[in-house]
Formats: structure tokens, sequence, C-alpha cells
């Protein structure tokens, strides 16, 4: 599997599909950084020499582009300045609700996580009473 930016990239998929396994690019960058490079989209990540590895990945750093672990600091710092805030979104990051508007009285499973246990209502038993009344008629007649 060749490694580009400490990410394994599938060996089996086209090239164009394996940039995609960085944290960033999607397909669009991807496409733009396979014509930078000259690299044939079409082309396999085994088939791949140690000159075009290289060559993608000097050209994803010279472009300045944030992937992987600087963009995932990125959005954590954003996250984290929102709730130092207290802005709306941020005080929703922290109580783990959705962000951006969804309703939450039904749905936002994702967000909330699995629903607690509901509070089923116990009823209490009520002490044994005392012995019924039809034992007590005599028998016999």
């Amino acid at each position: 599997m060749p490694r580009i930016l400490g990410v394994d990239i599938p060996k089996e998929k086209r090239i164009e599909i394996s940039l995609c396994y960085l944290y960033g690019v999607g397909r669009a960058l991807s496409n733009k950084i396979l014509k930078e490079t000259g690299i044939d989209p079409n082309k396999r990540g085994k088939d791949l020499s140690e000159q075009e590895i290289s060559s993608i990945t000097t050209t994803i750093q010279k472009s300045g582009l944030r992937v992987e672990g600087d963009l995932r600091r990125d959005i954590s710092q954003n996250i984290k300045r929102l709730m130092d805030i207290g802005s709306w979104r941020g005080l929703r990051h922290k109580r783990g609700l959705p962000v951006r508007g969804q309703r939450t009285r039904t749905n936002a499973r994702t967000r909330k996580g699995p629903r607690k246990g509901g509070m089923a209502v116990i009823k209490k038993s009520e002490p044994a009473k005392a012995a019924p009344k039809a034992a007590a008629k005599p028998a016999g007649k």
C-alpha cells in the first residue's frame, strides 16, 4: 500500500478515488492534484511509482492545502473557540445536540446517542389482606 502524508492509500482502487482517503481531499480536489502532477486518474494505487507518490505529496504540501492532522486541528480549535465564547453553536456542541437547527423532539439520535432507559412506572404491590370471606362460610348445606 502506498503511503501519502501518513495515510495508507488502497492499492486496488483508482488513484482518483484513493486520494479521497486523505481527510480534507474530495473528488474535485483529487482530480485537481492529479491534473497538476500529470498522473492518469484511472491508474491503480499499486501501479504508482515512488516518483509519482512523491510528486503527489509535494503538490499537496506546496499548494498550501490543509489536509489530515492540520485540518483536524483547525476544526477542533474552531469548535473549542465557539464553546469558550459561549455562542449558541458552542453550547450545542457542549451539550452534544444538533448544531445547525435540526429538530430534536424526534430523530437526532446520531448526536444524542442511544436512548436512555425509559422511566417505567412500577406499581407497588398491595400488602396481603386477611383471608377472603368466601373461606369463612361454613360448608354444609
